[in-house]
Parts: structure tokens; C-alpha cells; sequence
């Protein structure tokens, strides 16, 4: 198991608006992605997060053809 020290508040996007430019999509495409559960996204409270490493690892393995 790799460890990584990744501080989580440099890793966390907080916000649609923040999300679909990490992925470079508009926040419609976004929160739609987000709302269907296709990319690793949640709501804390009425705030929807990410992880940049997180969603960096499930691009790379849809690129793989793994998901």
C-alpha cells in the first residue's frame, strides 16, 4: 500500500465551480457527473467535494478501461 503525505486541504476542491474546472468541464457537466455518482464526489451538507488525487485516479483508470 502506497502512503502518500498529502495535506487534505490542498487536495480538496470544494464546490462545483472548483470540480468542473479541476476537470475541465462546465459546472453543468459537473454537478451532473456528480449528481449520477460517475465521478467520486460527495455533499457535505449542501457543498459538493472532491479530492484532486482521488478523481486524478479514477480518470487514470477510466483511461485504462477499468471502470
Amino acid at each position: 500500500m502506497q502512503h502518500e503525505d498529502t495535506d487534505l486541504a490542498a487536495d480538496l476542491l470544494r464546490g462545483i465551480p472548483r470540480i468542473a474546472k479541476f476537470l475541465g468541464t462546465t459546472e453543468r457537466q459537473a454537478y451532473y457527473l456528480a449528481e449520477r455518482r460517475l465521478i467520486p464526489a460527495y455533499k457535505r451538507g449542501k457543498i459538493w467535494e472532491a479530492r484532486r488525487s482521488t478523481l486524478r485516479r479514477h480518470t487514470e483508470q477510466l483511461e485504462a478501461g477499468n471502470v
